[in-house]
């Protein structure tokens, strides 16, 4: 007998089995945010864990395996699964069971994993019962999902998959009508660009002027070689030739709609699917621009359109000239008319005389909820398609916010100025996502971009009707001690006959907020060190200076820096991961030499060190990760750290030039 879970001090048990049950992560599962919960399916709590629909409160022990070295040193950590009681649906939410007022669960893949959404959406999870009182947890990355499957079927386990409530890589291109929707900058484009590459895709976008005719298809003026004709409308002629000329002529032109429809036709019979994708589709107004197309959105189980309409006049003369070259088989012919009630559909679908979208017709559409107030779309339109939720959520890319000498973390601005956002307007239409405002190659958002992007959306779209009252948009004290607030235009100051970024002003309102320093800007020259000379804590002058592999002139605190970044230019394939491993295997006696970018942040979060910011240097490698090097340097230290490399085989030779 095998023991599974435990409930008030009893334990439950079942015959032993080989199962193994694997899941695609859904946003609640690696979202951080304390609003959404892990939770298990009917499925996995009935079936897979067999767990009493009465009994409230079980605990399920997890133990995680490691598929890759990347975890090796999460074997065998230990997750207690604590459940709640099982709902309508006969799901079980996780219960917050942590310090950080998350579950176990969710905090070792959010915390120790280091999974967020969207990047990790097409991951998975599973878990294996070990014919004993724990299960094995494992994280599948999506490229070894396919390989996980075949081993364990090879070794006689029971292997079975669950869709649960999330929408997964496949799940996602059978849906043939749904809207990404969310805060602005949540990867709404980006997500459908990921999943239709190498796809067919027709995109528009659609604004206040949008109508039917921009979506659809009108008669618009273009030219053509028309015939020359005398006074009877004769053709003229030069010998046996016609006379032509270039004239303007209205033509009936398709538009992204009709474009897609008729490509989605032409390759139904082979199975290709058409993707029409609609940015912004609440800045136009939708029963407009759709108008009559309203009734094709009804599909049935088979993804064809319910309800046929009929074509107008112009429409039948574009589709039956599309169309004219499309010979069905008769089985497929029968297969669209047995669908009407054996009604002669397919004929007049391929006439032009009937509208019914196809099964391989795919329209996409994306939406910001802070936009929703152009066009309100109606309960009959929103009942007609799918709509997937977007979360905001840390993408990882290591952003910060240059201002006055300093960056601040981007991410650590968005998720306090979001906080913000949420208890003044009590709303989550007006936050920002990730990507509202883009870094530059260097993953830095420079302080003009700031203002005129973020401050200007914050001023002017979030707060303007909420009086600035909160404490984060106060102004310095004037000379009397009187206070004021922060309006928009302090942001600037005249430079001439041109306007400049008060710096001094936007580091303020980031103060303001608490956003955490992560680095100063290093603003040193590739090969020497300003400070020329250190000073100690006890006021001694250091004049010693280091070159690396014959190159450069640099203090004991700066020389460190320069032959990570040098072994990182030699090494351009090395991870971050990588870097960090091969200098930390060294032995140098120095806390903290060298951090990956979730080691630094991990340490550094609840940092009270107003001087944290300079005790590191920030190095950006080939891929675009991050590490971060101590500047923590003594004497004993520095001359730890020379021989140690020096007699590594790193390919790095530091040689002291100055005492």
């Amino acid at each position: 007998m095998q023991k599974l879970w435990r409930n008030s001090g009893v334990n439950y048990y079942k015959m032993a089995q080989s199962n193994l049950k694997i899941q695609q992560f859904r946003a609640n599962d690696i979202v951080d945010n304390g609003g959404k919960q892990f939770e298990l399916g009917k499925s996995w709590c009935l079936d897979f864990f067999q767990i009493p629909v009465e009994d409230i409160n079980p605990i399920i022990n997890l133990v995680f395996k490691p598929l890759s070295e990347k975890h090796a040193h999460l074997s065998d950590y230990r997750i207690e699964l604590k459940l709640a009681e099982v709902t309508k649906r006969e799901d079980r939410k996780a219960y917050s069971n942590s310090e950080t007022g998350r579950s176990q669960i969710k905090d070792f893949f959010i915390d120790k994993l280091h999974l967020k959404w969207p990047d990790n959406s097409e991951d998975y999870f599973a878990i294996m019962d070990t014919n004993s009182t724990e299960y094995n947890l494992y994280y599948i990355p999506q490229l070894m999902y396919e390989n996980f499957i075949s081993f364990f079927k090879s070794q006689d386990i029971n292997v079975t998959t669950v869709a649960g409530n999330h929408l997964n890589i496949t799940d996602k291109n059978k849906i043939l009508q749904q809207i990404f929707y969310g805060a602005p900058g949540t990867s709404k484009s980006y997500t459908i660009n990921r999943i239709t590459r190498d796809k067919e895709v027709i995109r528009t976008t659609f604004h206040p002027d949008s109508d039917y005719s921009t979506f659809v298809g009108a008669y618009k003026p273009t030219t053509d070689m028309l015939p020359i004709c005398n006074e009877l409308g004769e053709p003229m002629k030069i010998g046996g030739t016609s006379l032509h000329k270039e004239q303007i002529v209205y033509k009936f032109v398709a538009q992204s709609f009709l474009q897609a429809y008729i490509n989605a036709w032409k390759m139904w019979l082979d199975g290709t699917p058409q993707y029409l994708v609609i940015e912004e589709i609440n800045r136009g107004n939708c029963a407009q621009i759709f108008g009559d197309l309203f009734q094709l959105l009804d599909r049935n189980d088979a993804g064809y359109s319910d309800y046929p309409i009929t074509a107008d006049k112009d429409m039948q003369k574009q589709l039956n000239e599309a169309f004219k070259e499309i010979k069905l088989p008769n089985e497929k012919v029968s297969e669209i008319d047995s669908m009407y009630n054996g009604k002669s559909i397919a004929g007049k679908i391929f006439k032009g005389e009937l509208l019914v979208l196809p099964n391989n017709l795919y329209i996409w559409a994306t939406m910001n909820t802070s936009d929703q107030s152009l066009f309100p779309i109606d309960s009959a339109f929103k009942r007609r398609w799918d709509w997937t939720y977007m979360p905001i959520s840390d993408a990882g890319k290591g952003w910060v916010i240059e201002v006055d000498g300093k960056h601040y973390d981007w991410w650590d601005f968005l998720t306090k100025i979001n906080d913000k956002i949420a208890s003044t307007t009590s709303s989550e239409d007006k936050k920002l996502g990730y990507f509202f405002c883009k870094a530059d190659k260097d993953k830095i958002i420079k302080p003009d971009r700031f203002v005129g992007k973020v401050l200007f959306y914050l001023w002017n779209d979030v707060f303007k009707d909420y009086e600035f009252n909160n404490d984060i948009f106060n102004d310095e004290k004037d000379s009397e001690g009187q206070e004021h607030k922060l309006t928009f235009d302090k942001f600037y100051k005249s430079d001439g006959h041109e306007s400049k970024v008060a710096e001094e002003k936007v580091e303020l309102f980031l103060k303001n907020l608490d956003v955490r320093i992560v680095s100063a800007v290093n603003k040193e020259s590739e090969n020497t060190d300003p400070d020329i000379n250190e000073v100690d804590e006890r006021g001694n002058t250091d004049t010693s200076r280091y070159s690396i592999n014959g190159i450069g002139s640099y203090g004991k605190c700066r020389a460190p820096f320069e032959a990570i970044k040098m072994f990182c230019s030699e090494n351009p394939s090395l991870s971050s991961s990588d870097v960090v491993s091969r200098w930390l295997s060294l032995g140098v006696k120095i806390p903290n030499l060298i951090e990956t970018e979730v080691q630094y942040k991990e340490r550094t979060v609840d940092s009270k060190d107003q001087k944290l910011a300079d005790k590191s240097k920030i190095h950006i490698l080939t891929d675009g990760t991050t590490v971060y090097v101590s500047n923590q340097f003594n004497p004993e230290r520095i001359q730890d750290f020379v021989n140690k490399v020096n007699e590594s085989d790193l390919g790095i030779h530091i040689e002291k030039i100055r005492e």
